[in-house]
Order: structure tokens, then sequence, then C-alpha cells
């Protein structure tokens, strides 16, 4: 409950507001001391609000609102203060408050709190009464937000029972559909079974004719294992037989043997009658005389040895090309990357075919130079020097291969000079008949 006391024309002072004063009221008072309060000095506030003397009065209601109206509450000498600045400018609604009646259009919140502020004789009443109107005010304003809510609500459900016979009916369409779906797969299931029972049929069928096949099979198999028999039978008389052909044969040519036995005894007979009166001397050379050896005061052993020729002399290489018909047959690549591999692979090639076709001219030998195509990125347009051939091999050989196929190609008995310091070439060209020769030794040569 809070009392009052003293401070305006008529007696209301001493009456009492039995309840709180109403928020609209309330905010209305507050207004009031915030116009009134930039007016006062320093002197004329109380102490807890002199803090707020220069705000802007919005912010004065911001942060001073409920120090202002505890203070108008509180303090009588302020609230009288207060109110004199308020008749000063609403002295109208003032007057009529004293005279206790109120202006028919003023806002009856405004009213009471003129007369909370003033305090003339009955200001309890309008306080009570502003309060109950504005409760009355809210309540019809709660009462017309709460109509408009269910005004929404009720279009809200019909919205939403409207969506559901919407959304009803289509289910049921698609209820339907899908009764139809079902029953187009059962037949569709049906039919399938059908197909199945027909392939079941079907497979037995094939199952049976399959068996007949296997028998029957069973049966070529038996009479070809019968005729192999009698074909082996028929062999081992063919191989008897023939086995005494050759013997009919190893003595017919004991026969032979025999006649080739007797001429051979005929021409001795005539040999040694003929020395007989031809009076011919003994022999005077014997067999040992005949066989090539060092005699006493020759050569030595060791001499012999200082004469003969290193593999790697290059003289062995000009006594091979001596030979009549001779063929030289050089693995480039392996002579020249032996000799000089910094360089690049045209130079290399270029340099060896020009030393080639001197050393061609020199000896009249027959030469052939081999390189392995698959060191080249493109068609090697070269015109051949004179005197050798020069070949490359084709994709997927080597020219391992190719230098190969080249000394099997040469008649037998005719010397082939075969070049290379790859070991497995100058095996097989061994085996082959030819005569290998280290790259190295041709380098020496070329020097």
């Amino acid at each position: 409950m809070v009392e009052t006391h003293g401070g305006g024309p008529g007696d209301g002072a001493a009456e009492v507001l039995d309840r709180p004063l109403p928020d609209g009221v309330r905010r209305r008072v507050v207004q009031i001391v915030s116009d009134g309060f930039g007016s006062l000095t320093l002197g004329e506030l109380p102490a807890q609000l002199r803090q707020y003397a220069r705000f802007a009065p919005n912010r004065r209601i911001k942060f001073a609102g409920n120090a202002m109206a505890a203070a108008v509450e509180t303090d009588p000498l302020f609230r009288q203060r207060i109110g004199e600045k308020f008749r000063d400018v609403q002295s109208e609604l003032a007057d009529a408050l004293d005279a206790g009646s109120a202006l028919p259009a003023a806002d009856p919140l405004d009213v009471a709190a003129a007369a909370y502020v003033l305090r003339p004789h009955g200001w309890v009443k309008l306080v009570t009464a502003a309060g109950e109107e504005a409760q009355r005010a809210d309540a019809e304003r709660a009462d017309e937000e709460s109509r408009a809510e269910l005004e929404r609500l009720h279009e809200e459900l019909s919205r939403a029972r409207e969506h559901t016979r919407t959304e009803t009916e289509r289910l049921r369409g698609e209820l339907d559909a899908a009764k139809r779906e079902t029953e187009s797969l059962h037949r569709k299931l049906r039919s399938a079974l059908s197909d199945v029972k027909r392939g079941e049929a079907a497979l037995r069928k094939v199952q049976a004719e399959l068996d007949a096949v296997r028998a029957e099979g069973q049966t070529q198999v038996s009479a070809a294992e019968s005729e192999t028999r009698r074909l082996k039978a028929r062999l081992g008389e063919a191989e008897a037989a023939l086995e005494a052909t050759r013997r009919a044969a190893r003595e017919g040519r004991s026969v032979e043997d025999m006649r080739v036995r007797l001429l051979l005894d005929t021409l001795l007979d005539a040999t040694q009658g003929l020395r007989r009166e031809l009076a011919l001397p003994p022999v005077s050379v014997r067999p040992a005389e005949t066989v090539d050896a060092v005699e006493p005061g020759r050569m030595t052993p060791k001499d012999i040895a200082n004469r003969a020729l290193s593999e790697n002399d290059p003289a062995i290489l000009d006594q091979l090309l001596a030979l009549p018909q001779a063929h030289l047959v050089v693995d480039g690549y392996n002579v020249t990357k032996t000799g000089y591999p910094q360089m690049p692979l045209e130079k290399q090639r270029l340099r060896l075919l020009g030393q080639l076709s001197q050393l061609a001219a020199q000896t009249g030998a027959e030469m052939t130079c081999v390189f392995d195509g698959a060191e080249l990125v493109a068609p090697v347009l070269l015109a051949p020097p004179r005197g050798v051939r020069v070949l490359f091999s084709k994709p997927g050989v080597t020219a391992d291969e190719l230098i190969r196929q080249l000394v099997r190609a040469e008649p037998p008995g005719r010397p082939v000079i075969v070049v290379s310091t790859d070991r497995e070439v100058a095996d097989g060209v061994a085996r082959a008949g030819a005569r290998p020769v280290a790259s190295v030794v041709l380098l020496k040569r070329l020097s």
C-alpha cells in the first residue's frame, strides 16, 4: 500500500492508494516528471536524480525512470515542484482536476497521471478508475487478439481440412494405381511361372537328348578303341615285316662288301706284280720325316710363341680379309658405342661408315654394316658409302638376329668375319661357321 503526503490544493494528500500504480499510469507519471525535470535546478532535484540532470529526455526516461517514479512517490517536495511545472504546461487539465471534474476528451491515463502528481481531492478514485479502464482496454484488446487468433486458427483448420481431403484423394488414387500395378505384377508373375515350367520341360528334354548323345558317343568311343587295337596289331605286323626286310638288306650288303673286298685284293695283287716288273726301289722317306717340327739348332718354341698374333692384333683382321671372297659383317652400334659413345647416333654412323668405305677400298672385301632399327625415332635418310652395304633391322628384330641371318645365308666354306663384342653374337656366329672378331680390333685397324 502506498501512502502519500501533502502538496496540492485540496485535501487529496490524506488519501491512500491501496493497490499498485497501474503500468499505463506509471509510464505517464514518468513522462510528466521527465518533462518537468529539465526546468529544475540541480539543487531542487533529489540527490539520487542529480546524476541524470544533463541527460536528454529520452535517455532520462530510459535510465532514470524507476528513480524518478520512486522520487515522486516518496518525496512530496519534489512531487510538488513537478506538479507546479505541470500546471504551467497543462493548466486547463490541472484546473479541472482541482474543480473535481475532468476534461471530456482527455485520455483517462493522462488524467490519472496528472491526479497522481497533483493529488487533488478524489485522485485515488481517478487513478483506480484509470487502472480499471486500462485493464478493460487490455482485456478488450486481448479479447480482440483472441478472436483474431481464433479466426486465424479456424482458417488454418479449414486449410488443413482441405489439404487433408486433397491428400486423401491423392493417396486413394495412388492406392488404386498400386492395386492395378499389383494385379499387373501378379499376371506377369503367373506368366513367368508358366515360362519357367515350360523351360524346365525343355531342359528335361535337352537332358534326355544329351544322355542319348553321350550313350552314342560312348558307343563310338568303344568302336574307336577296337579299331585302334586292330591298327596296333597291324602296325606290329608291319614292324616285323620291316625288321625282316632290314635283315635281308644287311645280308645283301654283306655280299656287296665281299665283292668289294675281292676287287681290292685283285688290285693289290696287280700292284705288287707291277712293282716287281718295274723293279722300283724301296721308299727312302718315312712317315715320321713328313711331320713339321723344330729341329735342333733352329727356332725354339719361345721364338714361335713370339711370332703368334694376339687376339687383339689388327693384323689378324688383315689376314682374314686377305682370304678369297672374304665377307666382313659389322655390328654397327656395338663398334661405335665401344669407340666413341659420347657422339650422337647420327655422327657415330657417319664416322664408322666413312672408315669402312676406306677399308673396303684397301682390301677389296665385301662389307656389310648392321644397325639396330629400335634405336631410331624416324626412318634414316642415308646414302650408303661406296663398297659398304648398310642394313637396319626391322621392327621386332634386333641387329643380333639380323647378323645371324646374314651368316646363315652364306654358303658353307666362304670366309665370313663378324665384328662384335657381344658374347652371345660371337658364340652364335662361331657355331654357324663364321669367324668372330672383337670390336676393339676393328677400331684399332681403322685408326
